[in-house]
Order: C-alpha cells, then sequence, then structure tokens
C-alpha cells in the first residue's frame, strides 16, 4: 500500500505541479517576451518534453489507485475516494484530449510556419490546461480533506 501511494502521490506532483508551473510561471513571460513564432516553437518544445511525463504520471495515477481501492475494497472505500476517482479520470480525459486534438494540430502548425493555426490551437491547449489545473487542485483538496470531513 505504502509504495502504491507513493507512486500515486508522485505521478500526481509531476502532473498538477508540471501544469502549475506551465500555467502560472512559463505562460505568462512567454507571452511577454516571445513573438508568436518564437513562442509557439518554446511551447511545441515544452509540450513535447512534458508529455511523455504526463503520461507516465497518468499510468502511475491510474494503476496505483485502482491497486489501492482494490486493497481497501471497494464497498469500503469512503465517498471521498469516489469524488477523488472522478475528479481524476475527468482530467485524464481532457488531457487525453489536448493530447490528441489541439497538441498535435500545434504541432503540425509549427512544423509547416503556420502560426495563425498554432496559435489557435495554443489558446485551446491554454483553456484546458487551465480547467485540468482547477480540476487537480480539487482532486487534492478532496484527496487531503476528504478524510478529515
Amino acid at each position: 500500500m505504502k509504495a502504491a501511494l507513493f507512486f500515486h502521490l508522485l505521478g500526481a506532483v509531476v502532473w498538477v505541479g508540471g501544469m502549475f508551473f506551465a500555467w502560472m510561471c512559463l505562460r505568462p513571460v512567454a507571452a511577454e517576451t516571445l513573438d508568436p513564432p518564437l513562442r509557439l516553437k518554446l511551447w511545441a518544445g515544452v509540450f513535447a518534453r512534458f508529455f511523455p511525463w504526463a503520461w507516465a504520471a497518468v499510468a502511475a495515477i491510474l494503476g496505483s489507485g485502482l491497486y489501492m481501492l482494490y486493497l481497501v475494497g471497494e464497498r469500503y472505500a469512503p465517498i471521498y475516494v469516489y469524488v477523488m476517482t472522478g475528479t481524476g479520470v475527468l482530467m485524464m480525459l481532457v488531457y487525453g484530449h489536448v493530447y490528441f486534438g489541439p497538441y498535435q494540430k500545434l504541432g503540425q502548425a509549427v512544423a509547416s510556419g503556420d502560426w495563425p493555426a498554432g496559435g489557435a490551437s495554443l489558446a485551446k491547449i491554454r483553456v484546458l490546461v487551465g480547467t485540468n489545473l482547477v480540476l487537480g487542485v480539487l482532486t487534492v483538496a478532496t484527496a487531503t480533506l476528504g478524510a478529515l470531513l
């Protein structure tokens, strides 16, 4: 159980922490200092490095979460575990949409130099990552405070 909890928390730290850094730190500086072509190239490169880690985090969170639920027994898990599971699965679906939708279009746009299309894709990613960041914070709050309720 302790190893599963470790991998669960490590996945959450990587994924939610990465989104927090991208949204709160990198995004504003990139928008203020880089012209669109450079900004889009930067984001395409950042995502290319972050997304494999995010996939690993999703796998770690999902696998360890299901394993811990199995150990506890579905019938005995408190309600906050199911709330956390629901928000986590929603986050995974949003992430999958980002990866297979706007991120792929961003890569194509950057490769072809279509900066307006790249900007539109990046704008969609920004909204979806912001949504996932809020869901991630709610999930962490549910995980940590749910047991207190």
